[in-house]
């Protein structure tokens, strides 16, 4: 069977960021806590920039999961929030569901907090129902490598896509002369090293 490459298209796709909360954060511990917190928050800033449809939801705040991060919400605060009360699986929540599809969009970059539950548990069952699925690796979390990697090969097998958050924004971009500085400063903002290169670049502009 030939490959069919699902390529992202910003006019098609909806950014969910599930269960990014205070409790929660304490579990990850597959990557540095400082570098997660940065991929996290690059992923909702790139939802921005892209004028993603983006959706909010946590799990449980009220209990040990604890709030929603506050830069997320400072991010995107006219974004549709959805406190689920108990439902573990987001998918199983009817108002998180309908907000998704209200979008009409059909692709769903997905980042959560932990990845064998809170992210692996709403793509399989949007797969099932037919959307296309980019996991966002660097910006979803959980107690360690292995539970990591059994979820990754569980999504990819059912035909998700596994992608970081800087492979999600340039697959969106498609083309620099989309804008430069614009993304440019985006990466440079959350890739500490990409600031030589924006910094080569506003020098040679400057010569010109």
């Amino acid at each position: 069977m030939s490959y069919k490459y699902q390529k992202l298209d910003k006019n098609n796709a909806v950014l969910l960021l599930v269960d990014h909360q205070a409790g929660l954060s304490s579990l990850v511990r597959d990557i540095d806590p400082d570098k997660f917190k940065n991929n996290v928050l690059a992923t909702a800033s790139l939802g921005s920039y892209f004028e993603l449809p983006t959706i909010l939801t946590t799990s449980f705040e009220d209990g040990p999961n604890g709030p929603l991060w506050q830069e997320i919400k400072d991010i995107h605060p006219q974004a549709p929030y959805i406190a689920r009360p108990g439902q573990i699986n987001a998918w199983d929540n009817e108002e998180f569901v309908n907000a998704i599809k209200a979008t009409g969009k059909k692709q769903l970059i997905i980042a959560g907090i932990v990845t064998e539950v809170c992210v692996e548990f709403p793509t399989l069952s949007a797969l099932e129902e037919g959307f296309e699925v980019f996991i966002v690796t660097d910006a979803s979390g959980t107690f360690n490598q292995i539970t990591r990697d059994a979820a990754w090969s569980r999504m990819s097998h059912a035909g998700a896509n596994l992608m970081s958050w800087f492979n999600v924004a340039c697959e969106l971009h498609r083309d620099w002369r989309n804008d430069v500085e614009g993304l440019g400063s985006l990466f440079a903002k959350y890739i500490p090293d990409y600031n030589n290169l924006m910094n080569s670049y506003f020098t040679l502009q400057n010569k010109k």
